[in-house]
């Protein structure tokens, strides 16, 4: 299954994260090519989910 970007809106706690500029602009990059359907945070939210919903079945395999 490929990521797909979605709109739900959760309760929220701030967190403080670095990122590396290269990591920066290519999130941007792709929240550009989805039309700014998506936030920054949501991007990150999303992808972090899909990395730990992904993580166990390439452990399984």
């Amino acid at each position: 299954m490929s990521f797909q970007l979605k709109h739900d809106k959760v309760d929220t706690e701030n967190k403080s994260i670095r990122f590396p500029v290269a990591l920066i602009d290519r999130i941007e990059d792709a929240i550009a090519k989805a039309e700014g359907q998506v936030s920054f945070s949501g991007f990150v939210i999303q992808a972090c989910e899909y990395a730990l919903d992904n993580m166990n079945k390439e452990d399984t395999k």
